[in-house]
């Protein structure tokens, strides 16, 4: 019987070990892809849904940090200029940016507290909206039959109105104030999540691993929750996404119409309700406001749409 020499015997165990710390190697690499990791490497990628995460957390960052240098150096957003005659409708300038409005404050600062207001209803309406979206399109997608056909008619009901009247005409009910705004816009919102909830159980539901789950025991809460709500939290990401800067632009619309925020409190559509007046004199009164609506709603929409991507498991990298 022949024997390898020692110099074989170590060749084959470094070649071993290099097999070993290969395979292992790639089992890590595997195992650290996920979903999410995926969709992050792919979202890096997609550089205008990168420039529109920037200027969300800039303008985030801004409202959030509003109370700490906005009333020293722009002055009270809410407060009437003493010298109101001298400082009414001033064009803008260094010491006034985004110039003044006719009671001499500041239209900067309240610009920026107006980002405070319009951002808080975009999260909080989605949220509501979200949440109620989730419980009817699981109600719906899981038990089928009647519920639904209940939930999708009541859906239906909702959708067959026009959105915004829907929400002026809720708001004339239950009162101005941003409170209602956030319950107006979070309750009129959820038929359209419900449906894209209800279609994402609906594709994932008949799989091998709900059915094992089923077979083991586990309650409806528990399999909705553990095993297909995670496969279906992509499309409801996406959505919720772009339904923030329509929270944002229906919430503008009723403080136009002055069924929003109450006065004097700043927001982006008292803004331009109260410049559109002085559209040919003063136009960046009405102008810059509508510009921050524009860009944070655009914002929101292009972040959603490189998510939808991002989180497209057909995608590949390219």
């Amino acid at each position: 019987m022949i024997y390898p020499s020692p110099t074989q015997n170590i060749g084959m165990q470094a070649k071993a070990e290099s097999t070993v710390a290969a395979k292992a190697n790639a089992g890590d690499s595997s195992a650290s892809r996920t979903l999410w990791g995926d969709a992050f490497g792919r979202l890096k990628k997609n550089k205008l849904a990168i420039i529109a995460a920037v200027w969300i957390i800039f303008i985030i960052l801004i409202a959030i940090t509003a109370d700490l240098w906005v009333p020293q150096t722009l002055g009270d957003p809410t407060a009437t200029a003493a010298n109101m005659a001298e400082s009414s409708r001033l064009a803008p300038s260094l010491e006034h940016p985004f110039g003044t409005d006719t009671l001499g404050r500041d239209v900067l600062s309240r610009v920026i507290y107006g980002a405070r207001i319009s951002l808080t209803v975009g999260v909080v309406a989605t949220g509501i909206s979200t949440i109620l979206g989730l419980i009817m399109g699981a109600i719906a997608a899981y038990y089928g039959g009647i519920w639904d056909t209940i939930i999708m008619r009541l859906a239906d009901i909702f959708l067959a109105f026009p959105y915004t009247l829907f929400v002026v005409a809720m708001i004339a009910v239950i009162g101005n104030g941003i409170q209602n705004v956030f319950i107006a816009i979070g309750i009129l919102g959820w038929p359209s999540i419900a449906r894209v909830f209800r279609s994402a159980i609906l594709s994932v539901k008949e799989n091998d691993y709900v059915d094992a789950a089923r077979a083991m025991g586990a309650s409806d809460v528990r399999i909705v929750a553990r095993h297909i709500f995670p496969n279906s939290v992509a499309s409801i990401v996406v959505y919720a996404t772009m339904n923030i800067g329509g929270a944002i632009l229906t919430e503008s619309a009723l403080s136009f119409l002055g069924m929003g925020v109450v006065p004097p409190n700043p927001s982006w559509g008292t803004l331009i309700q109260d410049g559109q007046q002085y559209l040919q004199t003063e136009p960046w009164l009405m102008i810059l406001p509508g510009l921050a609506i524009l860009s944070t709603v655009l914002a929101f929409t292009l972040l959603g749409d490189g998510l939808r991507d991002a989180l497209d498991v057909k995608m590949k990298d390219a």
